[in-house]
Order: structure tokens, then sequence, then C-alpha cells
């Protein structure tokens, strides 16, 4: 016999605001997904016009920097965002470990002794757009969609007596 009918429906968050937060991980994670697996085809590579370049260095698209390591990382977090996809929570801390890191890159790229993390990766070039904004989109969805949602149930929720 149930005691309590569903008490906690005023904080539950609206199906399209989550919804909205776990698409977002799902689109991110798509995007580098796609982005990881094509440096690693040679049609979709542009090689670099710079002979003394590192192996697998080239352009995916003829746009963004790459190589190897790079590519690698791409992969692993489209299948995170992917990954992700699948609860509210886990697209939350998806979204906003994204933001911070993929802004970081971002303004890593912009500095000349860092634009290529250290020898590591190419953060220059149209990668600090392309971090930039995706960090922006994850930044929205992980930090500021959250509190809204946070906030409108909050203020909707009635004080049991």
């Amino acid at each position: 016999m149930k005691l309590f009918k569903n008490q906690n429906t005023a904080m539950q968050p609206s199906t399209s605001s989550s919804s909205s937060i776990r698409y977002s991980a799902l689109g991110l994670g798509l995007l580098f997904l796609i982005l990881g697996l094509a440096g690693f085809m040679p049609n979709f590579v542009t090689p670099s016009e710079n002979f003394t370049s590192a192996p697998g260095f080239g352009y995916i698209f003829g746009v963004f920097p790459t190589n190897y390591f790079h590519n690698a990382i791409g992969i692993l977090v489209g299948v995170w965002g992917l990954a992700a996809f699948t609860s509210l929570s886990g697209a939350i801390v998806f979204n906003r470990i994204f933001a911070i890191l993929y802004a970081a890159g971002a303004i890593l790229g912009l500095l000349p002794f860092t634009n290529t993390l250290f020898g590591l990766t190419p953060l220059f070039g149209n990668n600090i757009w392309l971090n930039a904004l995706t960090a922006a989109i994850a930044f929205y969805y992980g930090f500021v969609k959250p509190a809204e949602i946070a906030m409108s149930s909050s203020s909707t929720a009635q004080p049991s007596v």
C-alpha cells in the first residue's frame, strides 16, 4: 500500500530542460567522435605543407590542425559524451568538465609557448575558436541551465507541513 504520493514532483526538472542538457552532451560527443575518427582517415586529412612536421600531423577537412594524439582525445571525449547522454547528472558533469577543459585549451592555444600543449597536440589555428565555441555551449548546459532548473524548481516547491 502506498502511503505517500510522489511528494517531490516539484523538484523534478521539466522534461524539455533536462532533455536539452542531455542532448547537448550527445551533440558534443557526436561532434568530437566524428572529428576524432575523421582524423584517422587519410581522405579527410590534408597533410601539412611543412615536411618537418611530426608523423600524423595534418588538417582535418583542411581546417583543423590535428595529430594522432589529438584524434584519440577526440574519440575518447566523444565516447564520454555519448555515455553521459544516458543520465541527466552524467550530462551535467560532462558539460561542466568539458567546458573547463576546452576553455583552457582555447586559452592555451592563444599563447605561443603552449599552443602545441608542450609538443603533445595542436591547439592553435582554427582549434582555438572550435574549443572556445564548444566550451561556451558546454558551459551554458553545464552551469547555467542546471541553475535555472534548480531555481525554478525551488521557487515552485511548497513547504510540507
